[in-house]
């Protein structure tokens, strides 16, 4: 299926739909905004017919806006702090780790 299909003018925001995508989102939405964002998630859908609707057979791919590439540093051991002093600043810890609460039985 091409992508244009996705979006176009013929797609039906319902209540339905916009429930579902509040449900896939894990966001809870009032009755009264439910008209609200069928609004703009129309709005959204006619945006992108704009944007199908342009010509980028001569456009080259990106992947950011920005020229941007990995700096990296050499890797060189050095003299780090010492075990006693990284524990004593924690609420609650050994002679050498953090004591945490479980979190998987």
């Amino acid at each position: 299926m091409k992508p244009e299909s996705y979006c176009n003018n013929n797609v039906e925001i319902t209540n339905e739909v916009v429930e579902n995508i509040a449900h896939l989102a894990k966001i809870k939405l009032e009755k009264d905004e439910a008209s609200a964002i069928k609004n703009e998630l129309f709005a959204i859908l006619n945006y992108m017919d704009v944007l199908n609707g342009l010509n980028t057979e001569e456009i080259e791919p990106i992947t950011h806006v920005f020229d941007l590439c990995n700096v990296m540093r050499d890797d060189i051991a050095k003299q780090s702090f010492g075990v006693e002093d990284i524990v004593k600043n924690a609420p609650v810890h050994t002679a050498d780790s953090f004591v945490v609460p479980k979190t998987v039985e």
